[in-house]
């Protein structure tokens, strides 16, 4: 799994972590099969049609189960502390947002979005006014309006709430109710990124307007299907924690397109490879995530459609700069010789050769191959290279002990690698970050842990000593302030790795000060070139997620998954329809 990144959710994360985490977190990142087999439950077909009973055998039919394969639990679906894949997922389908995108990452207006029209931008980049439609309602049947887009926003900037996507709105000076369905929102200073902010998910102000912000993330709002008003076309219905999510059509559903799937069961497996063997058996639909070592095998399965491209993720390894999180408060990598020396030390084309079969993209910084913020030769690339590695460790003062592992001051050159269980990649990828780093006398402890419980523990409040995840960039912007900038230090903010870099600070407030792309460009060409000379993350590569889709699912070709965008795999799914 890949966290995601509220602002870029990467940052590019992680794009990716990047990339807080898949593990990019996400910027972001991802049981068993003796559960109830909610996959063969019979949806009510009565419910909310979205088209008149047709003859045509290729025509949308409503009703029945969409099964997803996931090895990840969510955390919390209230779209104010979503910050991880399978809670965006669910906050993807059971909360409408302000704003969409079409398949080349443009904002638009959809018949289920919230927004009327694109919003009204001032000449001076700094007043956005959204026009919201007067019908949209939430599940319980309250209308939709200016004072639940007031409050969120409100919230969301709140330091008290702790919400990780704070950064994409505290540069917001004021936000008013003009009318009912009107809102005015005036930035502190022009915010280029800003449109894609306000591709939120507004929460329930009669729901949540009497609760702390302190307390919100602990509220059961998000967390108790009972107590979630959502807005999507689907309704939480059920959540068996570590075996499946369940969600049914809302036969309320406010929006002029119904959804045909009458109910979608995300289904959570001990890990990746079980998800496959669940696809190819038909206990699934369709897995998000396959791996690239299952890949042929499904691929040999004329009923399975495997969609592939270059994803909007990629992985990294993250260092944390605060001495609390290691047992004698020691930080091995402190100095930047040692994490230039790590970098040289890792095999990352092996990693893409061998572990991603190719699939891959090198990265030497927080902007995707390709993009108009790729940074090309601007930032610097670490080849594989151990001798290297060892004289810049030599050079930092660190000298190998009798069992060969490097020692400075009395202190050993040990950390421990943590990503989430059941991720076959990280798996793989970890095991040669072991093995690179011991060739040049570093002791790596690689430690799988469950996802949902890192995220709560261990990522969000930024207690680890080094992480392997990844970023998944939620909207089409480079910015990673949230996840770099020493303002966003947890619980309000990303940048879990406590890293503080004052230039770096600076230049993320000047690449998106501006609205020119051109002149962004070369500030982000700044960024990129002290981000990977310094290294608070080693950059990996950026990867793709092949998905695969089982014969029941049907979509007409403009509704197809988009690889490229973070929850693009669920794109227009209130269209796709499932076959007999």
């Amino acid at each position: 799994m890949i966290t995601r990144k509220k602002s870029m959710k990467f940052l590019f994360l992680l794009s990716i972590l990047v990339i807080l985490i898949a593990g990019c977190s996400n910027k972001n990142t991802n049981n068993s099969s003796n559960s109830p087999s909610p996959s063969a439950t019979t949806a009510d077909e009565s419910a909310s049609p979205s088209a008149e009973p047709s003859e045509d055998p290729s025509a949308p039919k409503v009703g029945g189960t969409l099964t997803v394969s996931t090895f990840s639990d969510i955390v919390s679906v209230n779209p104010i502390f979503v910050n991880d894949t399978a809670s965006g997922d669910m906050q993807y389908l059971l909360f409408a947002q302000l704003y969409d995108l079409d398949r080349d990452g443009n904002l638009v207006v959809q018949p289920w979005s919230l927004a009327a029209e694109l919003p009204q931008i001032s000449e001076d980049s700094k007043t956005y006014t959204v026009k919201m439609k007067n019908t949209a309602k939430w599940s319980d049947g309250q209308p939709i309006t200016a004072d639940d887009l007031v409050f969120t926003i409100n919230t969301i900037i709140n330091p008290k709430a702790g919400a990780p996507g704070i950064s994409t709105f505290d540069k917001v000076g004021s936000v008013e109710k003009v009318d009912d369905y009107t809102v005015k929102i005036t930035l502190k200073q022009v915010y280029a990124p800003f449109q894609y902010s306000l591709m939120l998910n507004p929460v329930p102000s009669h729901i949540l307007k009497d609760v702390k912000p302190e307390d919100l993330q602990a509220n059961a709002f998000g967390k108790d299907p009972a107590k979630t008003v959502t807005s999507g076309p689907w309704k939480w219905s059920e959540w068996k924690a570590g075996q499946y999510v369940s969600l049914e059509a809302d036969p309320n559903y406010w929006g002029e397109v119904k959804p045909n799937i009458q109910k979608v069961v995300y289904k959570i497996y001990a890990d990746q490879n079980t998800e496959v063997q669940a696809l190819i058996k038909g206990d699934v639909d369709t897995t998000l995530a396959i791996p690239i070592t299952q890949l042929e095998a499904v691929e040999k399965n004329d009923k399975i459609n495997v969609i592939k491209g270059s994803t909007s993720t990629y992985e990294y390894i993250s260092f944390n700069f605060d001495a609390n999180n290691f047992p004698d408060k020691f930080i091995p990598f402190s100095s930047q010789k040692s994490r230039q020396a790590i970098a040289y030390a890792l095999n990352r084309q092996g990693m893409v050769d061998n572990v991603l079969k190719g699939t891959g993209a090198l990265m030497n910084a927080p902007f995707l191959p390709g993009s108009w913020s790729d940074p090309g030769d601007k930032a610097v690339n670490y080849n594989y290279d151990a001798e290297k590695a060892k004289a810049l460790l030599a050079e930092d003062g660190w000298v190998a002990g009798k069992d060969g592992i490097l020692a400075k001051d009395g202190h050993r050159f040990s950390f421990e690698l943590q990503y989430n269980a059941g991720n076959s990649r990280r798996e793989a990828v970890a095991q040669i970050i072991q093995q690179n780093l011991k060739d040049v006398g570093i002791e790596v402890k690689p430690t799988a842990i469950d996802f949902a419980t890192w995220i709560d523990q261990n990522i969000t409040p930024g207690k680890y000593p080094a992480i392997l995840l990844g970023w998944s960039l939620s909207n089409p912007d480079p910015d990673g302030e949230s996840i770099f900038s020493s303002k966003y230090f947890p619980p309000a903010g990303q940048n879990s790795g406590w890293y503080k870099n004052e230039k770096l600070d600076k230049l993320w407030v000047d690449g998106y000060s501006v609205v020119d792309q051109a002149a962004r460009k070369e500030i982000y060409n700044q960024i990129a070139t002290e981000i990977s000379t310094d290294l608070p993350y080693v950059f990996l590569y950026q990867y793709g997620n092949p998905q695969g889709i089982g014969p029941k699912v049907k979509f007409a070709e403009e509704d197809a998954p988009v690889p490229t965008q973070q929850t693009g795999y669920f794109y227009h799914m209130i269209k796709w329809w499932l076959a007999e």
